[in-house]
């Protein structure tokens, strides 16, 4: 029984950074990795994927587009590229899972594949395919992530109904596609479907996507894919997915369809349907109860503000333990948590998380929305570019982008940024770092951008915004 000082189930973003966080402090740390691939989701089937498969469509034909459509490209040369799309994107994974092997290797952190089951707060066994370890641990980081909900009323497959799993192994493009959950990865693969030309239906609950999105932003976003050709119903439930036969002179090449009722009475039909509302915590199996620990209904664990569970000497991080659930987030989660435990002192910007849906159009966000600063009655004014009369916008042929600063009328600080268009989730770090340093609109206007460049959206909105002030 071999023994470490950290002990990290899970070898994703967040297990990734706890593991060399911990090994860059002198530490003997193991990854316990249920997978044969390392990774996690974030590599194998999310983060990575979704967005190999975006710029794969990007670059189809050499068209940058921010808003391609499937008037750029030809039929036949959509059908025969579909299944070169996913070759593309696998070796982008395959380089990713290369580079996080690599790294573990030059850190010395030890790898072990299989299942980890606790037997108590600092034993875990690994139960592999042809054999089993046991190893004892000082403390313990679960970062195991999560999987796409699948209800068991739901008949999932990999040709009809799918999850966003299951979408990675389609050969074929289909002629159309139901999307239930306008969520980031309902929207994401929507947009990026419909840029291929299959025709989308889009269902979600509430009255708009992507709620915690700046109103204007989701405005904007929804219009772009009513253009490419994406049919929305907002503020629809549905109560039943089921197959059905292909009826005669549908234009199909599948047996059967999938088949959408909606609580409001209607029904739709498509050659598949993309199950896309919210994802299980991948702890099931774990046997937490004999660490001490549970999870909620939907496999999630507890934390304080230190990623700590009620075990003090076992920690959790990432999408396991809910939001925000972000690739980006749980890495700094991880490096969080293995500096507490070693008392390692760092220091973390939580309230500046940035946000980044890579829709297409993309979208990113940083700081507050108008929404939640009218609800806490702050008052504070916006400036707006659009990438049109910026000239690095129209050298990229994107006349939809726009950038919009929200400044404190009174202190001119920057309250938020968000960003729709080209390059969004690149270009909203300006913002974030003069948020981080109290900031004020000024920096903007007195600061030199390159020219051509995006980055002088944020002068042209910091001078809109302060030509609204002079009249407040």
């Amino acid at each position: 029984m071999r023994h470490f000082d950290l002990c990290v189930i899970g070898s994703g973003p967040a297990g990734q950074k706890a593991a060399i966080q911990a090994a860059k402090l002198g530490k003997s740390v193991c990854v316990v990795e249920a997978r044969e691939v390392l990774g996690g989701a974030a590599i194998n089937t999310g983060t990575i994927p979704s967005k190999a498969l975006r710029e794969a469509i990007l670059s189809l034909g050499n068209h940058r587009s921010a808003m391609p459509r499937a008037a750029d490209f030809s039929e036949a040369g959509r059908h025969a590229t579909f299944a070169g799309l996913w070759t593309v994107c696998n070796e982008v994974i395959k380089t990713e899972i290369e580079m996080v092997r690599e790294h573990f290797a030059r850190n010395n952190i030890a790898l072990m594949t299989g299942r980890g089951q606790f037997r108590d707060a600092n034993t875990l066994d690994v139960i592999g395919e042809h054999a089993s370890s046991t190893v004892r641990a000082d403390y313990f980081v679960v970062a195991v992530g999560t999987r796409p909900s699948k209800p068991t009323n739901i008949e999932f497959d990999d040709t009809d109904v799918l999850s966003s799993d299951e979408l990675l192994n389609l050969n074929e493009l289909p002629h159309s596609m139901i999307v239930v959950g306008g969520g980031v990865i309902g929207t994401e693969y929507a947009s990026m479907m419909a840029a291929l030309g299959v025709k989308v239906t889009l269902i979600e609950g509430r009255s708009r996507l992507l709620d915690f999105v700046d109103a204007e932003i989701i405005e904007a976003l929804q219009y772009h894919l009513r253009q490419a050709g994406v049919t929305l119903r907002l503020g629809e439930k549905v109560v039943k997915i089921t197959k059905v036969p292909t009826p005669p002179g549908a234009r199909s090449n599948n047996p059967m369809m999938a088949e959408a009722m909606l609580e409001s009475g209607k029904t739709l039909r498509a050659d598949c349907l993309l199950y896309a509302v919210g994802r299980q915590g991948s702890t099931e199996g774990l046997n937490l109860e004999s660490a001490g620990l549970k999870a909620d209904d939907r496999g999630r664990i507890k934390v304080n503000e230190n990623f700590q569970t009620a075990v003090p000497n076992i920690y959790a991080v990432g999408d396991v333990i809910g939001f925000p659930a972000l690739a980006s987030t749980s890495m700094e989660q991880g490096r969080a948590a293995a500096c507490h435990i070693f008392n390692e002192r760092f220091e973390t910007v939580q309230n500046l998380l940035p946000y980044g849906i890579y829709a297409i159009p993309e979208i990113s966000m940083v700081g507050w929305t108008e929404e939640r600063l009218t609800a806490e009655g702050i008052p504070y004014e916006a400036g707006v570019a659009q990438y049109k009369e910026i000239a690095r916008g129209q050298l990229l042929g994107d006349e939809i982008g726009m950038l919009k600063l929200l400044i404190h009328q009174e202190s001119h600080t920057i309250l938020g940024v968000h960003v729709i268009g080209t390059g969004a989730t690149e270009l909203v770090h300006i913002g974030q770092a003069v948020m981080a340093f109290k900031g004020t609109v000024e920096y903007f206007v007195n600061t030199v951008f390159n020219y051509p460049t995006l980055a002088e959206c944020y002068k042209v909105a910091a001078l809109n915004g302060l030509n609204k002030l002079r009249n407040v």
